[in-house]
Parts: C-alpha cells; structure tokens; sequence
C-alpha cells in the first residue's frame, strides 16, 4: 500500500465514526504499527485535516472536513448495489423509490466500467415475504425525523387492544416484520411495537422531551445493540 493511499484509508477510517478511535484500533483496521498512526495523524494534521485527540486517548475528525473524491472499489461498488436494492424491495414505497433514485444517480456519474460493474453486479435481493403492515411507515419515519410524540391503537398478540403515546426513536427491518423502537409513556420505558399491529397511528406537533440520538444510545446499551456504520 502507497503512502497516499494509507493516508486517505486512515482519513476513510476516522470518517466513518463519531466517536473517538485510539490507534491501536485503527493500526489493526490498517495493517500497520500503531507508531506508523501516530505518524500519519501528524502528518494529515499537518495538511490541515481537523483531527483532534492525542495518543492514548484516541482520534476523531470533526465534523465539515471534505475529502477529495474517492473512486469505487469492486467490493464496494457491489455493497452499494445490494444494500439499495434490498431498499428498494423491502422498504415503504417513498422509500423503496428512493433507493431506486440513488442508485441511478450514481451509476450515472460513474466512469463507464464502473458503471457497467454497478449495472451488472452479481448480487441480488433475494425474494422475501413482504411483512403485513397496517400503518404508513413513511408517516413513521417523518415523526422520527421531527422527534415528536405519536398516539397509536395496538394490539399485541392475544389482539388486546391499547391505547398509547410513544416517543419512536428508530425503525428496524426484518425479513416477517417492521418495528418500531420508542420510549412508551404508559409503560414509563422502551417498548417495541409492530407495525403490522399498529391499528391506528395519529403524529402530533409534541416534540418529545429529549433528544433522539440520546434516546437511541440508551436504547442501544438497553438491548445490548451494537452501534452500527
């Protein structure tokens, strides 16, 4: 590996997380010494890159540092194939076009063998049962997305119905089912509600009291979920 390249791998590797990374981490992600790290870190902040941290501590770029463009490698053009089409075939329906559209938008810009690689991987989203779903999920996502609270109607599996006011924090997909992380204010914790079960779902204009991204790290340490890219 060139210099450069291991310069703009290690640019690559602190991008991607928000969270302080010592150099033993990132000498392992590289396949180098943690002093070839320490070397290298000075040397990107010696070219201006805003990396902050210290040795022992760990590293982070702040936020706005933009990297020059960087082309598509095998591996990763065929991730970002498969990660849109599985969207695109298992999401909402503003959701699944809009995988659709990044997808187009990307093949567009790339150089002709790589597009012809995107347009021709050899990954495909397998068939899948589409869960029942009961609610409109695109809703779901823009009460997230504004952080308010949500009153719904649910049934749980003896189909006992509830009335409730959440707090939704997250989404996740599965193969039979969608569900709803969100903090329940009749329940005074976290609970998980499936949205072929919501009945009825009413967004309100209630800002819930404490920011998403700390709910979802509670919620993540809650049921041991590990943070993901």
């Amino acid at each position: 590996m060139s210099r450069s390249t291991r310069l703009f791998d290690l640019l690559q590797a602190l991008r991607r997380r928000r969270r302080p990374v010592t150099a033993a981490v990132l000498a392992a992600e590289l396949s180098v010494s943690e002093r070839t790290i320490y070397r290298d870190i000075a040397t990107l902040g010696g070219q201006g890159a805003p990396i902050d941290g210290e040795a022992g501590l760990g590293y982070v770029l702040r936020p706005g540092f933009m990297l020059p463009p960087l082309m598509f490698g095998d591996d990763e053009i065929e991730a970002l194939v498969l990660g849109l089409r599985l969207v695109a075939q298992r999401a909402d329906a503003p959701l699944a076009t809009a995988a659709a559209d990044v997808l187009a938008k990307v093949t567009a810009v790339l150089p002709p063998a790589l597009r012809d690689k995107a347009e021709n991987a050899a990954l495909i989203a397998g068939a899948t049962r589409a869960p029942q779903v009961t609610t409109d999920v695109a809703m779901l996502r823009r009460t997230i997305r504004a952080e308010c609270k949500l009153r719904i109607s649910y049934a749980d599996a003896e189909g006992k119905g509830t009335e409730r006011t959440i707090w939704p924090i997250a989404i996740a997909f599965f193969d039979k089912a969608q569900v709803v992380a969100a903090w329940c204010e009749t329940r005074q914790d976290f609970r998980h509600f499936r949205t072929d079960r919501i009945l009825h779902a009413h967004p309100t204009d209630e800002r819930y009291p404490r920011r998403r991204t700390m709910l979802v790290s509670e919620w993540r340490k809650r049921e041991s979920i590990p943070e993901q890219i």
